[in-house]
Order: C-alpha cells, then structure tokens, then sequence
C-alpha cells in the first residue's frame, strides 16, 4: 500500500512543478491562484512521503519520489510548456525511469 501512496505523492510532486510553471506565466489573481494550488499539492506530497517512509527505506522512497517528480516534470514541460526534446534528453529521462523501476525490485 505504501508503495501506491508513494506513486502519488510522485505525481503530486509533478502537479506542484505544473503549478509553478503555470504561476510564472499567468499575472495577477490568477498567478496567486496557482500559487496556492503549488502549496496544496507540495502538502499532500509531503504527507503522502512521510507516510510512504513508515515502511519503506527513506533513502529508497526519496530517490522513487524525486524520480517520478523529474521524470513526470520533464513529461509535463515536453508536452504542456513546449520545452526542446532532444535524443540526450529522453536518453537520460529513460535511464532515469530503468534505475526508479530497479529500486522498487530490489527494495524490501
């Protein structure tokens, strides 16, 4: 169970960085707006990997979030906010995902 709640705080850790971007963009209410949206889903984040940790390694659950947090952010800047793709940068993004699937197999 706390492997799935840590694949959710991954993914809120994406929503936070969505957030930000979005901030940055917008101007006015609205930028306050995504502000807030930032410190709500960093909240849940936050307590879904405390929760997560209770019975998985920090180190091991550390590295997974902030894993899934890069590689979903990546995703997120590819897709929504136009960045470059380059072959390096999927290749890294790739390597990345291999060693975060690899840490979940060799975790008790």
């Amino acid at each position: 169970m706390n492997w799935i709640l840590l694949i959710i705080a991954g993914l809120f850790e994406v929503a936070f960085a969505f957030c930000l971007g979005k901030a940055k963009e917008a101007i006015g209410t609205e930028m306050y707006l995504w502000y807030g949206a930032f410190l709500i889903t960093l909240s849940i984040s936050m307590g879904l990997l405390i929760k997560a940790t209770q019975t998985i390694p920090i180190g091991t659950a550390y590295a997974v979030w902030t894993g899934i947090g890069a590689v979903g952010t990546v995703l997120v800047g590819i897709f929504v906010f136009k960045e470059p793709t380059t072959f390096l940068r999927l290749l890294f993004i790739t390597t990345l995902i291999i060693s975060i699937v690899g840490l979940k197999f060799v975790s008790n």
